[in-house]
C-alpha cells in the first residue's frame, strides 16, 4: 500500500521547505554520472591482502592473496611475478563458477580475481589477451564476465559510475576493444547480456529496453535505435540451445531465429521476425518473474514474483478456452531464495527451490533444497500434478548430456543420482566442492578446494582421475637453482610447475630457503588504503626508486559544484535528509568512523525478502530489518525465516498508518499499545523478541511520539539518507518529482553516504508500481559501498559507537 496522502503534505511541510529539500527535489537533473571510482578509499572492509613473499635470484616474485568475500567465497591464489618488467601470471584459479567453451575445449573460470582460460587437457590459468581483471580493474565481481561459447570473445562492462557502466565486447584473438554501449547498469543478479550459442553475437539490456549486436560482420553495427527488440530485461529472454532464442513480453510468448536476427542490417522490424509461440494468463514482469522452455519447445515454467510456479503449454490459440487454474502449479517456501529448473530431452522437468542460509551472520543457520518432478511429454502433461521429491543434498546440479544422470555439488561434497529415479548412486567426493561440469556422459570436470581435475566414470565409480590445475597452495616455494621449478602443496600432494606447463605431482621437493632479497631487487609488504589491504612493494637495491607491484590509488569523488547530485550538499543532492540535532532521534553514527548500517523497511508485502537476504549473507553482512504488523499477520513464514536470519529485527509499528495524520489522536497510550502489540505479534509467530529499536512508518516524527516509545524502552531511530525508493510512479507524476531508476538512486546514496550514515531501504511492491526496485539490485549497492570502504553493520552496532 502507497502512503496516505498525508504523509506527502507532512514531507512538503514548512519543516522541511525550511531545510530547503523541496528546491532540491525538483531539479530537473537529478542524478549524474561521476568519475570513475574502483579503488577504496580506506583500508576497513578491503577484499584482497597480499602474503607469502618468496623471491628467487632470477627475480621471479612468488606470492600467494587472499580474498575475505565481499559477495564471494573466501578464496586464494597463486601469483608469480617477473619483477623487471612487473609481469604478473597467476599458478591457481578457484573454481567459483567455471563454464565449458570452445567445444568443450576450454574452461573458464570466474573467482574473486577475474576470468581465466584453463585448457581441459590440464594447464596453468591465462587471461584473455588486453583483459585482466584482478590487476588492470581490481573490484570486479565473478558476475562481471560472460564469454561466447566459441571461446573467441568475451564481454565485461567497465564502471564508470557505482552503478553503470559502458559494455565492452573483447575480441580474444587480436585483444581488440569494442564499446558496444554506454550506460548499461553493472552486473547484480544476471549479466546484463546474454550471448547465442552459436556465438554470432549477444543480446544485452539497457534502461529497460533490449537490444542485439552481431559479431560475425567486421562492418560497423548499425546505430543502437535500430537494434532494439523490445521493452523487457535479462530476465525476458531464454535462448535454446540452438539457434532460437524466445522473448516474453506482456504475457505473449515469442520464438526468435537469431540467425535471421543477426544477419539483417537493419532491424526495426523486429516482431516480423519472430513468430507467437505461445500466451501466459497474466503479464510477465522482468523485476521478479522468471521461465524456462522444454527443450522440445512446447511448453515452458514460470515463475511468477519467485514463489509460484506454474506450467504452461505453449501454442494455445487466443480464441481457444484454457482452463489455466487446473493446470500443474507449485508454491515455493517463501524462504526459498534460488529457484532452477532442470529439464531432459525426453520431457523431464526438476524444479529445485533452495534457501542460502546466512552462514557468516548465523553459524546455526542450515540450508535446504526441495525438489519437485514434472513429466511434460505428452498431452496428458497439463492434468498432472507437481510431485514431491526427496530432498536433493544441495541446491547446485547439473544434468548428463543424455539426461540419465544428475550431479549435486556444495560444501558436502558431490552427489551422483539416477535421474529417473532420485535414486543417490555414489558420493564420489567428500571434500566442498564449488562447481561441477559435464564433458560426456562418462566425463565430469570438479572444481574442488584443492584441486580442479578431470575424472572419468566407469559405472558410478571414478576409475580415473586428472588435475587441470591447483584451486589453492597451502605451502609453495622455489627449488634450489639452477632448477626454475616452482612447487606448491595442495590438499596431500606436493606439485611442481616451471611457470609456463601443466602442475605435475612429485614427491616431497627440496626448496630453497624463503628471502626477500636477490641481487637486483628486495620486496616487502606495506600496509596502504585502497582495494588491497596491503602491497608487495619492490625496492631496486642496484639502482633508485622503489614501487609498489599493483598500483592501488586513493581517488577522491569528483564533487563538480552545481550538477544534481553530486555536489554533496542537501540544496543540490535529494539523497541527503537534512539531519535534525534533537536527542530524542538517533539519525547517524560517528562520521569519523568508516560503518554505516543498512536498514530495511517491511510493510506489509515480503517481495524482494528472499534475494537481500541471499545477497547480504554471501557478503557476510548484517543488516538491521524493520517490520510492521502487517507483514507479521500476512506473511508468518516470511517473519519466521527473518527471525532464523541473524539479523537485527526492529519495529515499524503495529500499523503502517501515518502517525502525524490529524485523523488520529496520538497520544503516549496509543504509541505504547502499538508497539507492545507489535512486539506480541511477532513473539507470538517466530518465538523470538523484537529489538529495542524503531522507527514509525514513513518516518513520521514529533518529539512526543519519540518521548512516549522512550517511556517502554524504545530507541526511534531516523536516517540521513534517503534513496527516494518509497515514491511510485502514480505519485511521482502527481507531485511533479522525477522517479530514480534503481541505478541512480545507486549513485546518488554512494555519493552521498559518510561515516554513520544510515540508510533506508523498502522492500515490498508499490501500490501504482515502478520500472524497477532499489532492492533487486542490492549486490550492485553492496559491491558499491564495500568498494568506497565502508564497513556495514547494523543498528544497535552504529549507535554503540556513540556512548
Amino acid at each position: 500500500m502507497r502512503p496516505p496522502k498525508y504523509f506527502f503534505k507532512f514531507l512538503l511541510s514548512q519543516r522541511f521547505a525550511e531545510n530547503k529539500i523541496i528546491p532540491a527535489l525538483f531539479r530537473a537533473a537529478l542524478c549524474s554520472p561521476w568519475l570513475i571510482l574502483i579503488l577504496l578509499t580506506a583500508p576497513c572492509n578491503a577484499n584482497i591482502r597480499f602474503s607469502g613473499l618468496d623471491l628467487a635470484e632470477d627475480n621471479r616474485l612468488l606470492f600467494s592473496a587472499a580474498s575475505s568475500g565481499g559477495g564471494s567465497v573466501n578464496q586464494s591464489a597463486l601469483f608469480i611475478a617477473a619483477l623487471p618488467n612487473r609481469s604478473v601470471s597467476m599458478l591457481s584459479a578457484f573454481p567459483e563458477k567455471m563454464e565449458l567453451i570452445d567445444g568443450g575445449k576450454t574452461i573458464i573460470v570466474h573467482n574473486t580475481f577475474g576470468s581465466q582460460q584453463l585448457p581441459v587437457t590440464g594447464g596453468l590459468p591465462r587471461s584473455f589477451p588486453g583483459f585482466s581483471a584482478f590487476t588492470d580493474t581490481p573490484g570486479l565481481r565473478v558476475e562481471s564476465t560472460s564469454a561466447s561459447s566459441n571461446g573467441r570473445w568475451l564481454l565485461y562492462v567497465e564502471p564508470e559510475t557505482s552503478a553503470r557502466g559502458t559494455l565492452v565486447l573483447l575480441d580474444g584473438v587480436s585483444g581488440r576493444k569494442i564499446r558496444v554501449s554506454a550506460d548499461i547498469e553493472r552486473p547484480g543478479r544476471y549479466f546484463p547480456a546474454l550471448w547465442g550459442a552459436d556465438s554470432r553475437g549477444f543480446l544485452y539490456a539497457k534502461e529497460g529496453r533490449l537490444y542485439f549486436y552481431s559479431v560475425v560482420t567486421e562492418a560497423a553495427p548499425p546505430d543502437e535505435r535500430y537494434r532494439v527488440i523490445g521493452e523487457g530485461a535479462i530476465p525476458s529472454l531464454y535462448w535454446d540451445k540452438g539457434e532460437v532464442f524466445y522473448y516474453l513480453r506482456s504475457s505473449t510468448v515469442y520464438r526468435v531465429r537469431s540467425n535471421e536476427l543477426f544477419a539483417r542490417t537493419l532491424y526495426s522490424g523486429f516482431l516480423d521476425l519472430g513468430e507467437v509461440a505461445g500466451k501466459i494468463p497474466f503479464n510477465f514482469d522482468p523485476n521478479f518473474d522468471r521461465y524456462w522452455i522444454s527443450p522440445d519447445g512446447l511448453s515452458l515454467i514460470l515463475c511468477k514474483g519467485g514463489r509460484n510456479l506454474f506450467y504452461y503449454p505453449l501454442g494455445i490459440q487466443s480464441d481457444t478456452e484454457t482452463d489455466f487454474a487446473s493446470l500443474p502449479y507449485i508454491m515455493a517456501p517463501r524462504s526459498g531464495s534460488r529457484i532452477n529448473v532442470l529439464w531432459s530431452s525426453d520431457g523431464i522437468a526438476t524444479v529445485l527451490i533452495g534457501s542460502t542460509s546466512s552462514l557468516r551472520i548465523n553459524p546455526s543457520a542450515s540450508d535446504y533444497t526441495a525438489a519437485y518432478r514434472l513429466s511434460s511429454r505428452g498431452i496428458e502433461a497439463a492434468s498432472k500434478a507437481f510431485q514431491t521429491l526427496d530432498n536433493p543434498p544441495a541446491f547446485e546440479a547439473a544434468l548428463s548430456p543424455d539426461g540419465s544422470r544428475i550431479v549435486f555439488w556444495g560444501r558436502d561434497g558431490l552427489f551422483l543420482y539416477d535421474y529417473k529415479s532420485w535414486k543417490l548412486l555414489a558420493k564420489p567426493v567428500s571434500q566442498p566442492v564449488y562447481s561441477c561440469l559435464w564433458v560426456k556422459n562418462d566425463e565430469l570436470i570438479i572444481g574442488g578446494e584443492e584441486r580442479i581435475e578431470s575424472v572419468r566414470l566407469s559405472g558410478n565409480a571414478i576409475t580415473e582421475r586428472k588435475l587441470i590445475c591447483l584451486s589453492t597452495a597451502s605451502r609453495y616455494g622455489f627449488e634450489p637453482s639452477p632448477s626454475r621449478q616452482i612447487a606448491a602443496f595442495s590438499g596431500d600432494t606436493w606439485y611442481a610447475t616451471d611457470g609456463e606447463n601443466p602442475w605435475t605431482a612429485v614427491r616431497t621437493p627440496s626448496l630453497k630457503d624463503t628471502t626477500l632479497v636477490s641481487g637486483r631487487y628486495r620486496v616487502y609488504l606495506e600496509d596502504r588504503a585502497g582495494f588491497f589491504e596491503n602491497v608487495p612493494m619492490i625496492r631496486n637495491v642496484v639502482s633508485v626508486g622503489t614501487f609498489p607491484l599493483f598500483e592501488n590509488e586513493v581517488k577522491p569523488k569528483d564533487r563538480s559544484p552545481g550538477i544534481p547530485g553530486v555536489s554533496g550538499s542537501a540544496a543540490a543532492n535529494p539523497s541527503i535528509i537534512p539531519v535534525s540535532d534533537e536527542s530524542y532521534v538517533f539519525n547517524h553514527g560517528v562520521r569519523a568512523i568508516r560503518q554505516i548500517a543498512l536498514c530495511f523497511d517491511i510493510y506489509d508485502d515480503s517481495s524482494g525478502l528472499s534475494a537481500v537476504l541471499d545477497a547480504l549473507g554471501r557478503f557476510g553482512i548484517k543488516a538491521t530489518f524493520f517490520v510492521n504488523g502487517e507483514f507479521i499477520r500476512r506473511h508468518p513464514q516470511a517473519a519466521k525465516d527473518l527471525a532464523l536470519s541473524g539479523h537485527e529485527i526492529g519495529s515499524m509499528f503495529y500499523a503502517h498508518m501515518d502517525l502525524s495524520d490529524a485523523r488520529y489522536r496520538i497520544d503516549r497510550t496509543f504509541v505504547e499499545r502499538g508497539l507492545a502489540r507489535n512486539e506480541d505479534e511477532y513473539y507470538k509467530t517466530t518465538g523470538r523478541e523484537l529489538a529495542l529499536l524503531w522507527h514509525p512508518p514513513y518516518y513520521a516524527l514529533s518529539k512526543e511520539i519519540a518521548d512516549a516509545a522512550a517511556a517502554v524502552g524504545y530507541r526511534t531511530i531516523g536516517r540521513d539518507i534517503d534513496s527516494r525508493d518509497w515514491l511510485p510512479s502514480g505519485e511521482a507524476r502527481r507531485l511533479g518529482i522525477e522517479q530514480l531508476s534503481a541505478a541512480d538512486m545507486i549513485d546518488n546514496i554512494v555519493d552521498a553516504v559518510q561515516g554513520g550514515s544510515i540508510v533506508p531501504i523498502r522492500l515490498g511492491l508499490l501500490e501504482g508500481g515502478r520500472a524497477d526496485y532499489l532492492f533487486n539490485s542490492m549486490e550492485v549497492l553492496l559491491d558499491a559501498l564495500v568498494q568506497e570502504g565502508y564497513e556495514i553493520v547494523s543498528v544497535s552496532t552504529l549507535a554503540g559507537r556513540n556512548r
